[in-house]
C-alpha cells in the first residue's frame, strides 16, 4: 500500500512502483513576512500551477509516488538552481523573483527581499524540498534499478513576455533529449500526439532545473517535464476555477502519457 505523509512544505505519497510524479509549483502557502511584502495584485498568485497537485493525484498510476509542494513559487522557485544561474536565454523569472511572468513587480516598493532573506528562503524551503525529492528518487532507484520522473507544470496559455501567441496544449520537455532515454521520450510524445490536444516536444519548454538536474539516463533516472496550457482544464483568470469537464479530458491525455512511462522497460535502451 502506498504511504502518504504530510509536511508543512509538501505532501507526499510513497508507492512501490518506478514512477514518481513531482509538482513543484502548485503551492499557494505564503510565509507571513512574504504576504506582508507583496503588492495587493501579487496576492492573487497568478503564476501558480493551479490544481496540478489535484490532477497529479488523479493520474497517479498504481504503485506510483507523488511529491507536491505547498509553498508558493513566490517564496522560492523550486525549479531553479539554488545559485540562480540562468536556465534560459529567453525571458523568465528567477529563483526568488521580484517580478511575475508579465514583468510586473511582486513587492511593494522598498520591501524586496535582501540577501539575508533570500538565503533564508533557500535554506527553509528549497533545500528541504530537494532533499525529499532526491531521497525519493534514490529510494525508487534502489528498489527497481531505475526511476521514471514526471515533472508536472501548467501556465496561462497566453503570456506575451514569455512566448508568442498561444502556447500549445501539451509541451513535453526532455532537455533536448538529454534527460531520458530516446525510446521513452518517443513513446511519451507518441501518446500525447494521439490525444485531442496539440502537443510539441522540446519547444519553448524543454525542462527546468528539476528535469535537467535529476534526469540522468545513464544512472537509471529518466526525467520528463510536461507544461500544460491552463485553458485546457481551468478558467485562466481569478478565481482560477477548475473546470471538471475539460479537466477530465486532459486527465485522459495525461493518463496516456503516464501509461507510456509505466510500460517503459530499461532493457529497451540499446547499450
Amino acid at each position: 500500500m502506498p504511504k502518504s505523509s504530510t509536511n508543512p512544505l509538501f505532501s507526499q505519497i510513497c508507492g512501490n512502483g518506478p514512477v514518481l510524479l513531482n509538482v513543484p509549483h502548485a503551492g499557494t502557502d505564503l510565509p507571513g513576512e512574504l504576504r506582508e511584502s507583496l503588492r495587493l495584485e501579487a496576492l492573487d498568485l497568478r503564476d501558480t500551477d493551479w490544481h496540478m497537485n489535484r490532477i497529479a493525484r488523479d493520474v497517479l498510476p498504481q504503485g506510483g509516488s507523488l511529491l507536491a509542494a505547498k509553498v508558493s513559487r513566490y517564496a522560492v522557485d523550486l525549479n531553479r538552481p539554488d545559485d540562480d544561474m540562468p536556465l534560459y536565454q529567453t525571458a523568465t523569472t528567477g529563483l526568488i523573483s521580484t517580478i511575475d511572468f508579465d514583468g510586473k513587480p511582486l513587492y511593494r516598493a522598498g520591501l524586496e527581499p535582501d540577501v539575508q532573506m533570500r538565503t533564508a528562503r533557500v535554506t527553509s524551503y528549497w533545500r528541504p524540498y530537494h532533499a525529499a525529492l532526491s531521497a525519493e528518487i534514490a529510494r525508487i532507484r534502489a528498489a527497481h534499478g531505475y526511476c521514471l520522473l514526471l515533472d508536472l507544470h501548467s501556465i496561462r496559455s497566453h503570456v506575451p513576455r514569455l512566448f508568442e501567441g498561444r502556447l500549445p496544449d501539451l509541451n513535453l520537455g526532455t532537455n533536448s533529449g538529454a534527460s531520458c532515454a530516446d525510446v521513452l521520450s518517443d513513446a511519451a510524445f507518441a501518446a500525447l500526439q494521439k490525444t485531442e490536444f496539440s502537443a510539441v516536444r522540446n519547444g519553448r519548454f524543454k525542462g527546468g532545473y528539476i528535469t535537467r538536474h535529476y534526469g540522468a539516463p545513464a544512472q537509471g533516472v529518466h526525467a520528463l517535464q510536461i507544461e500544460i496550457a491552463q485553458d485546457c482544464y481551468m478558467l485562466e483568470r481569478s478565481p482560477w476555477t477548475y473546470l471538471p469537464e475539460k479537466a477530465e479530458r486532459l486527465k485522459e491525455a495525461l493518463a496516456a502519457l503516464v501509461n507510456a512511462m509505466v510500460a517503459f522497460q530499461p532493457q529497451e535502451v540499446q547499450a
